[in-house]
């Protein structure tokens, strides 16, 4: 099975007469470590789909520094949702911190997809997931530091620590770099035992 039908198959049923619609509007691409799919200024005209791969949105901010808004893990969908949904241009940057395998669809596929029941059922169960996981990052920078949600991350979120560069989990953080060091140190401290 494709992993996109199995991946949307976990939302809601699909026939393989469904699946093909969708197949047939799909195009792979690969992707290089490094390599952005998505750059600030730009209007974001597909949805995405992570076969493999791992990859960090980022805003720069006034300073010109990058800061990371989360990270992605296949397999999972993303796009830049307020720009393809509205036609706006982004001030997201979307950069691939692994090899991967994408499966990409035109905003037009996408939209017109929205006219098959099973496929409009999808759409709004993602984006509702994807709502939770927002209004949960949010909460956790609301009620715990950066030392807990560290230490949250690598319990529930090790993937994002394997494969992230410490500078971009420092800044998912809201730290500089030295303070995650600081905080890795007393943790491996705390653990040791």
């Amino acid at each position: 099975m494709h992993p996109f039908h199995s991946f949307i198959s976990n939302y809601v049923s699909i026939s393989n007469a469904d699946w093909q619609v969708i197949a047939s509007k799909l195009e792979k691409v690969e992707y290089k470590r490094g390599e952005m799919i998505l750059e600030q200024g730009q209007v974001c005209r597909k949805l995405y789909f992570l076969e493999e791969g791992f990859l960090r949105y980022f805003i720069y901010k006034s300073n010109g520094e990058d800061a990371t808004k989360f990270f992605t893990k296949a397999p999972y969908c993303f796009t830049s949702q307020q720009s393809f949904a509205n036609n706006l241009i982004t001030r997201d940057n979307i950069e691939m911190l692994e090899d991967a395998v994408v499966w990409e669809m035109k905003k037009s596929d996408a939209f017109e997809l929205l006219e098959l029941p099973f496929w409009n059922e999808f759409v709004r169960k993602l984006v509702q997931e994807v709502q939770y996981f927002t209004e949960e990052i949010l909460q956790d920078l609301q009620n715990y530091t950066a030392e807990e949600r560290y230490f949250h991350m690598l319990e529930v979120q090790d993937v994002i620590i394997q494969k992230s560069p410490l500078k971009h989990v420092a800044s998912y953080l809201g730290i500089a770099p030295q303070s995650l060091s600081r905080i890795r140190k007393n943790y491996y401290l705390q653990n040791r035992s």
